[in-house]
This record gives C-alpha cells, sequence and structure tokens, in this order.
C-alpha cells in the first residue's frame, strides 16, 4: 500500500524552521502533537553543566578545607522574547490543526505568563467545543519569591480534533499512590489511582539518567501519560518546539513513532544523540524532509 505525499516514513529529527517545514507534511497525519513552545518570558533561557576539579588555588573550598575550581563543561541557550506572541504562534497552531488526525490530541504546554491568551487563540483555531481539559503539572523546585506567591506550576492545554471522535484510553496510564491510602481499600491501595487533571511531578533530577544539559527539559513521567493515553503502539507524534526531544524518547519507549522539529542545531544535535540518530538531521525542502524521512 502506497503512501500519501508527505506522509511520514521513518522517525525524523529535523532542523529547521517549523512554519517552513509542517506544510511539507499530509494533513491529519499525527495522531498527537505535544508542544512546549518558548514561554516569551522576555530574557535568555540557559544551562550550564558544570565541573568542579582539585586545584589548590580553587575559589571553592570542600570537605576538609579541600580547594576547588570550576570548570565550564557545556552551555546551552535560546532567547525567549517575541514582541507578539499570539501572531507569533497563531500560523503554528493552525497547522496543528491541520494535521491532528481526526481522533487527535493536541497537548499545548505554556506557563502561568502566556496561558490565558494561549487559550483564546487555541478556542478560535480549534472551538471551544474541542477544548478537553487544563492540565497542572506542579512542582516544588527553584528559587522562593518574597513579594508575591511563588510560581511552581506551568499549565497544559488540552484540545482534541473532534469532540465527538477523539482518542483516550485512561486505562492505559500508569497509576499514581493514593494521597490518603487510609481511606480507601486496600485493593485499590495496591492498584493506585489515575491522575487526575493536577500532576504532581518532580523536575529533571539534576543527577537524573535524563538529564540532556538543554535548558527546560521537561521530564518523561508527564510526557508519558500523554502518549499513554492520547495514542496507541504505531501511531505518529509530532513536537515542532522539540528542544531535547522528550516527546521522542517517550514514543520510542512505548512503540510509537515521532517528528521532531527544532530550528536549534544544540537541540538537534542534543536529541540525535538522545535518540540515536546517526545521521546529521536535514535542513531544506519541507516536502523532501517529509516524503523521504530524512533524519
Amino acid at each position: 500500500m502506497s503512501r500519501a505525499p508527505g506522509t511520514p516514513a521513518i522517525d525524523q529529527i529535523l532542523l529547521g524552521e517549523n512554519l517552513e517545514l509542517l506544510p511539507g507534511f499530509a494533513d491529519e497525519s499525527f495522531q498527537l502533537i505535544y508542544i512546549d513552545p518558548p514561554f516569551n518570558t522576555g530574557r535568555a533561557q540557559a544551562r550550564k553543566t558544570l565541573r568542579a576539579v582539585r586545584d589548590a588555588e580553587g575559589e571553592r573550598t570542600g570537605f576538609q578545607g579541600r580547594r576547588y575550581s570550576t570548570e565550564l563543561l557545556s552551555e546551552h541557550s535560546y532567547g525567549d522574547r517575541h514582541e507578539d506572541y499570539p501572531a507569533f504562534l497563531a500560523p503554528r497552531l493552525h497547522e496543528a490543526h491541520r494535521l491532528l488526525a481526526r481522533e487527535g490530541t493536541l497537548y499545548f504546554h505554556i506557563d502561568y505568563r502566556e496561558a490565558h491568551r494561549c487559550k483564546l487563540a487555541l478556542d478560535e483555531i480549534f472551538g471551544r467545543e474541542c477544548f478537553l481539559n487544563e492540565l497542572i503539572w506542579a512542582y516544588d523546585y527553584g528559587a522562593r519569591a518574597k513579594r508575591r506567591w511563588p510560581a511552581k506550576h506551568d499549565t497544559i492545554l488540552v484540545y482534541v480534533k473532534d469532540p465527538d471522535a477523539y482518542h483516550f484510553d485512561s486505562e492505559q496510564v500508569d497509576r499514581e499512590p493514593y494521597m490518603a491510602p487510609g481511606l480507601v481499600t486496600p485493593e485499590k491501595v495496591a492498584r493506585g489511582k489515575l491522575p487526575t487533571d493536577v500532576w504532581w511531578h518532580t523536575i529533571v533530577p539534576t543527577t537524573g539518567s535524563e538529564k540532556t544539559g538543554y535548558p527546560t527539559q521537561k521530564p518523561e513521567g508527564i510526557v508519558k501519560r500523554m502518549v499513554q493515553a492520547s495514542s496507541r503502539p504505531g501511531d505518529w507524534c509530532l513536537d515542532f518546539f522539540a528542544g531535547s526531544g522528550t516527546l521522542g524518547a517517550v514514543a520510542a519507549k512505548l512503540d510509537r513513532h515521532y517528528v521532531l522539529i527544532d530550528s536549534n542545531p544544540e537541540a538537534v544535535e542534543i536529541m540525535r544523540a538522545r535518540l540515536g540518530h546517526p545521521l546529521p538531521a536535514t535542513d531544506g525542502d519541507a516536502s523532501t524532509n517529509a516524503g523521504e524521512g530524512a533524519s
């Protein structure tokens, strides 16, 4: 059976501007789209990887008075400022709507600064009747504000292509412990409960095996829930602000296929290493990338 032009053939990591590459894919090519666009914080996002080295003249003092100096191993960064954020997102969200299968779901990850405007844009493009959930990812890490309540959550807006046909299988989602196990039966305690629309999950641990060093990397645990619930083995998943490639890492472990797009060469190199792609990602004509499965 022949593939339609623009239908993905193999798992892909693409380097380029998403608005230039996305039109090369056929309508309704993807069952799940997860995007984690820049949050429009107005500042550069950066992450440094450091190593402490024994140095008698070093600037740091450690155990038993030993001296250390700090060595910079790597630094990754990207700009996070858009003067008209809705105008930046709107054409990309139109592409997401076109690319979603009829049974498909969009997970749109954003923070408190822009969540309200993004929801209005998504209501207009997808339709209010296609709004499924507002998920709250809550964590407890980072600086503590002194003049306001510390912001310790992100928002994930969930929209479906067709409110009468979307796929959602809660039985495939990993369960979590009850917060008050004494109030339920031992059988329920052993089984665990389904996650609600508030997800308590740590950020990527500094020393964890997932860590890539990429700024704003999201943990596999939260993306895994989305993929389990809203796709089946063999389905195609898309992330066109792919960053460190968390969606691809999860999809590969769950027997799904993926297309990852990012305009940052550093991000593409990180994704290639993380997912074991031996060939360099290709930059260029979107239809060639989509039809031939460049990676």
